[in-house]
């Protein structure tokens, strides 16, 4: 591999590990605290790039103030999602798993109903030109992918370790029982955790639009990745999640530059195989006492 595909093949890694990053880190948090997978993660992500065609290509708006929109929009999604359908489901890991698929199906029918089927919206790049690394040309949309990132990732870790709300999430996470017993409400927690998944997913589905051709099919993939991050990680692991993120983002990019695509997701799969092999909790993960 030459020096320029190397350096081009490594921004682009970073790149995908920022993004998977931002994903997952909400699916590992709601899922420490209700104990339950959402599998219309990949359509949060999905609505978040929609947000951004609606309201930068179509409206006009700054590409910066669409991305922003997409948080609480997204947000308010998550909120409606753990309402509707994970606390009446609460216990019941298959039923919340198997309505959120459901929910899957529906948001990408009505995306299609939408904005059409089959018809690839592609968002006008906001931030034209490159950066110049050893002699790579990389797009400085994909560059603010990961200050962005950064920045996302470290509010998370300041409010789950700093703010009192953050801190409730954690010991939800720890030990729901002993959180409600110290006068926590589980309800709150939940729709803070869901609220928090579905604005981080979407935000991330916003940053991607206008590099990433934008479909209602566009989270399936994600979908997967993100289960596989998460797993890696340690359930319920935000550090974890953010290591195996990285991680995973440098064996797609360099195995899908070398070999293809499909070969990547099977080498990604590979890699969780070991891992739990090696260690069943995760990179990150605590074993039960």
């Amino acid at each position: 591999m030459e020096l320029t595909t190397f350096v081009q093949t490594m921004a682009n890694s970073v790149v995908s590990g920022s993004i998977y990053a931002t994903v997952s880190v909400g699916l590992a948090l709601a899922f420490g605290v209700m104990k339950m997978a959402n599998h219309a993660h990949g359509e949060f992500f999905m609505l978040g790039a929609y947000v951004v065609y609606v309201f930068y290509a179509l409206a006009g708006m700054p590409f910066f103030l669409a991305v922003l929109a997409a948080i609480p929009t997204i947000a308010a999604l998550g909120l409606l999602t753990e309402r509707l359908i994970f606390r009446p489901t609460r216990g019941n890991v298959l039923a919340g798993f198997m309505a959120t698929a459901g929910l899957t199906w529906i948001l990408q029918v009505l995306a299609g109903r939408i904005w059409g089927l089959g018809f690839m919206k592609m968002i006008p790049t906001p931030y034209m030109g490159a950066a110049n690394i050893a002699g790579a040309q990389i797009g400085l949309q994909r560059v603010l992918i990961v200050p962005a990132a950064v920045i996302l990732l470290g509010f998370l870790w300041f409010f789950l370790h700093r703010v009192r709300l953050g801190k409730g999430l954690r010991a939800c996470a720890q030990d729901p029982d002993a959180a409600a017993l110290q006068g926590i409400s589980i309800n709150k927690m939940t729709s803070l955790a869901m609220g928090i998944a579905g604005a981080y997913a979407g935000v991330a589905g916003a940053l991607m639009a206008p590099i990433h051709a934008v479909t209602p099919y566009m989270g399936r993939d994600l979908l997967i990745t993100a289960f596989i991050v998460v797993i890696v990680g340690g359930m319920a692991s935000i550090e974890g999640a953010v290591l195996a993120a990285f991680i995973l983002g440098f064996i797609h990019t360099f195995v899908t530059t070398i070999f293809d695509a499909t070969s990547a997701i099977m080498v990604g799969v590979a890699f969780m195989a070991f891992i739990l092999i090696v260690k069943p909790t995760g990179l990150m993960g605590r074993a039960k006492a």
